[in-house]
């Protein structure tokens, strides 16, 4: 019997869902996780400081257990990677994580802003059992996530353009949360000023519906169909197979020396309060980066077209170092001109995010062709690993920085602080950004170059 032609949005010979519903399902599920993230990693020292009265020195000791947490979690990324590709079950072995994880990351979100008003020695225990709770249980939700967009999804115009698009709405997520997330919790607070219940049930109830938005890539999207061979791999092929996959290590080198790029978020904040005296400019910042990913972020699909994901990687590199370089040499007097190279900035930023996870992607189908075998588990775990690191690389930077100008809270501040901290966010990202290029000249698939 001939298939009908229909209008109807086309659907993959292993799938029963079609393609249109899997990348809208897809894209609002990573929308409502990265609300959730963005809420956690922005509000977490606000509330701990305003709401839960946590003193200043008890605050280093969050700094110590947040960040080793993170240093665990980027652990954790390549193992559950490895337990991902050693699963086989009914649904998959993407899907069940997607499923069993989103209910704890929820709850242990709204647990964290639920300090206990008790001795500050037990309100950090309690913080610090419930972030490495978080950290392990978020990280069982972000592996899976992403390697579901590469295993859904075959055809690779129809992954970049859902891989663009969930970059633009995760930034748009972040954009709404940082803007509405006091709003809600000052009208949770049923009273005239926010408080500590205020933030705890609005972030129970946007991370609840977060992540039951989250929900909707285990019910809608599908797992292609592999080889019996990517059947409940052992540990030693994830290995083998890993290491050999020359293309995806590319990325991880190249992606690892841009860390740079991330230090204009870990460090706007600071720079702003020294460079003009008002960290509520920050917002102006924040908007500028957001809306440069955005457009970015929904466009690069479209350059993809006409270029690809190796040189557009390259290039956006480059760019990024010029416009770094150019905001050096605009100075930051004229605040006008710094959002606009910022805004350029995160034109750039966009464009490599997302073609760095179309080229892990297309790298995964690489070894499969070569290989027999389908790693999206250890390999996307390797995206969050490196971007885990590249976040602690940016912040670690950064804060050198802060100890060469020798600025604390309370000192006059002086042309050399400014001047240091500037250097900081545009010429070490603009260095960044060119060693950063290097590795993507050495991409290829298949033994060719990816031209």
């Amino acid at each position: 019997m001939t298939a009908d032609r229909t209008t109807e949005a086309p659907v993959d010979r292993n799938q029963a869902v079609p393609l249109r519903r899997q990348s809208i399902a897809v894209v609002a599920a990573g929308f409502g996780q990265n609300f959730v993230l963005t809420t956690v990693s922005t509000f977490i020292l606000v509330y701990l400081l305003q709401y839960a009265g946590i003193s200043t020195a008890g605050i280093a000791v969050v700094t110590v257990i947040i960040t080793v947490s993170k240093v665990f979690d980027a652990i954790l990324d390549p193992i559950l990677g490895s337990i991902i590709d050693m699963t086989s079950t009914r649904w998959g072995k993407l899907r069940p994580y997607i499923l069993f994880s989103a209910a704890p990351v929820a709850i242990l979100s709204g647990l964290m802003f639920s300090v206990p008003d008790t001795t500050e020695p037990l309100k950090l225990v309690y913080f610090g059992i419930f972030y490495v709770l978080w950290g392990i249980a978020y990280t069982a939700c972000d592996v899976p996530f992403w390697g579901l967009i590469g295993s859904a999804f075959v055809e690779p115009k129809a992954r970049t353009r859902v891989i663009g698009n969930v970059r633009a709405f995760g930034a748009i997520a972040l954009g709404i949360s940082t803007l509405g997330m006091p709003w809600i919790a000052r009208l949770l607070s049923f009273g005239p000023e926010t408080t500590s219940a205020g933030w705890s049930l609005a972030v129970f109830l946007t991370s609840i519906l977060g992540m039951g938005v989250y929900l909707l890539a285990f019910f809608f999207a599908r797992e292609r169909q592999t080889s019996a061979a990517s059947d409940g791999l052992r540990f030693r092929q994830i290995g083998s197979t890993l290491a050999k996959n020359t293309p995806l290590l590319m990325v991880l080198v190249g992606s690892l020396l841009g860390f740079g790029r991330f230090i204009v978020q870990a460090g706007g904040a600071v720079f702003v309060v020294i460079a003009y005296g008002d960290e509520g400019t920050f917002t102006l910042v924040g908007a500028a980066i957001i809306l440069g990913m955005v457009i970015s972020s929904f466009s690069t699909p479209l350059l993809l077209r006409y270029a690809s994901g190796r040189s557009l990687a390259i290039w956006s590199s480059f760019a990024g170092a010029a416009l770094y370089l150019g905001m050096y040499f605009a100075g930051f007097e004229n605040l006008s001109v710094i959002l606009v190279f910022i805004f350029l900035t995160g034109l750039t930023l966009g464009v490599f995010l997302t073609v760095q996870a179309t080229l892990i992607a297309d790298s995964v189908d690489d070894v499969e062709r070569r290989l027999g075998v389908r790693n999206d588990g250890i390999s996307f775990a390797t995206l969050t690993f490196v971007s885990k690191i590249m976040n602690a690389l940016a912040v670690l930077v950064f804060g050198l920085f802060i100890v060469l100008a020798g600025y604390e809270d309370g000192v006059t501040v002086t042309r050399f602080m400014q001047d240091t901290i500037f250097a900081s966010i545009t010429l070490v990202p603009a260095i960044s950004c060119v060693l950063s290029a290097v590795p993507f000249f050495f991409y290829r698939l298949g033994g060719k170059v990816a031209v």
